[in-house]
Formats: C-alpha cells, sequence, structure tokens
C-alpha cells in the first residue's frame, strides 16, 4: 500500500462570510432579478447581527423596491437607513433615501430617521442623541450604533477644534462622570489624546494634529479631502 498523502484542511470560512460571497456572486449575475429579493433582506438581517456593512448590496435591495413595491419591507428599510447613518461622513444615507419612495419616506419611522440625520449633518449633537432617546425603539435593534455615532462625532471634532473642551467632548459623545473618564483614558492611551487643564478649572482635551485643526498641516495631495464634503459637516460647533 502506499503512503497515504497528508492533505491540508481546507480553512473553514465564517458563516457571514460565506454569506456575504454568496451575495456578491448573487449581484455579480443580475443585480436586476427580483428572485434574489429575499436573499438581500435576508442579507440586510445578517449585516445587524454580524456587525457588517455592504452599501452595494442595501442599494441594489432598495433599487428592486422600486420594481416590486408590494414586497418592501419597512423594517428592513429602516435598518438600511441606520446602519447607512453610521456610515457618516460618507453619504451613504442620501443615496439611500433617494431610492425611497416619498409615501413611505413620509412613515413616522422614517421621518424620525431623517431628522436624525439632519441633526448630525449640521454637527447638532445635542439634539440628535435627545431625538434618538426618544426613537430607541428604530436606532437600538442595530448593535453598535451608538459607537458609530460617537466614532462620527470624533471625526467632526477633530476637523474643528485643536483643543476641544470636556463639556464640548461629553455633549457630543452623549457620556459623562466616570464613563467619560474611562473613555479619556482609552484614547489618551491608544490614540495620543492628552488632558490638560483650562481656564476655570475646565478640562481640555487636546486632540491628534491634522491639516483641518492644523492649516500648517495642509498637503496638495490627490487623496486630500474634498472642500465641500469639510463644510458640510462643520456647521455649529462653537
Amino acid at each position: 500500500m502506499g503512503r497515504e498523502r497528508d492533505v491540508a484542511p481546507v480553512p473553514k470560512q465564517a458563516p457571514q462570510q460565506q454569506v456575504a460571497q454568496m451575495v456578491e456572486q448573487l449581484l455579480a449575475v443580475n443585480p436586476y432579478n427580483p428572485e434574489i429579493l429575499s436573499e438581500l433582506e435576508n442579507y440586510v438581517n445578517e449585516q445587524v447581527s454580524s456587525q457588517t456593512y455592504s452599501l452595494d448590496a442595501n442599494l441594489c435591495l432598495l433599487r428592486l423596491y422600486q420594481f416590486e413595491p408590494e414586497r418592501m419591507s419597512s423594517q428592513i428599510v429602516a435598518r438600511i437607513l441606520v446602519k447607512a447613518l453610521m456610515a457618516m461622513p460618507a453619504p451613504d444615507f442620501g443615496l439611500c433615501l433617494f431610492l425611497i419612495p416619498e409615501r413611505v419616506q413620509m412613515e413616522e419611522q422614517f421621518k424620525t430617521l431623517i431628522v436624525l440625520s439632519h441633526y448630525l449633518e449640521t454637527g447638532r449633537f445635542r439634539q440628535f442623541w435627545d431625538e434618538a432617546a426618544k426613537s430607541r425603539h428604530i436606532v437600538e435593534v442595530v448593535p453598535g450604533f451608538e459607537q458609530a455615532i460617537q466614532d462620527y462625532a470624533i471625526h467632526v471634532l477633530s476637523l474643528t477644534y485643536q483643543k476641544v473642551p470636556r463639556s464640548v467632548l461629553a455633549e457630543a459623545l452623549n457620556i459623562e462622570g466616570l464613563s467619560l473618564d474611562k473613555f479619556l483614558e482609552q484614547h489618551v492611551a491608544n490614540n495620543g489624546w492628552i488632558l490638560e487643564k483650562g481656564h476655570a478649572k475646565g478640562q481640555l482635551i487636546v486632540l491628534p494634529r491634522n491639516e483641518f485643526n492644523h492649516p500648517e498641516l495642509k498637503k496638495n495631495s490627490a487623496d486630500a479631502i474634498p472642500l465641500d464634503h469639510v463644510t458640510r459637516i462643520l456647521p455649529i460647533l462653537g
């Protein structure tokens, strides 16, 4: 008998990777086939549970809903929009909203999400968190929502401030007290933040330097963020 050859085991893919690959294949073959609608709906739920995201798949589903309006699921559309909010500052929310009929947008949950989007785009974080607190049944079904918005708030603050007062940071992140202390400790240790005392014993957080909060660092590079992207999200912090 010949010696058996050792065969390396084929690595198993995580279920979400398998689902993502299947959806990519469906989109590549025929993205306008209504027969894939249920698979795309299931993929939205998979994105929610696995905290992953596919704008292309979600846009494809919204386009299919335009051709099959009687099959539209308001729950699925709401989840798509919440995931799009979590992707800010990318313009995903507007791209998705463009594919949703106006009559659907008038439903209460979608009007709420549009208001939340407006607050984020204009940097009105206190109003955003107040409104989100009244709409927990919409946003909290998507894990990671709060952290994603906090990341976006930090992004906006880093474009605006060299040193941000603790009170401004607390309002933007919707955390305070010991929770904020722990948050600051983590960012000091991992992201280069520096804590210093300000006037009237107010704490200031020194944010990492970038070409927006330190214009002298600006480079003439092809990968610079377009000015209109910056001005759109900078209005009212001050």
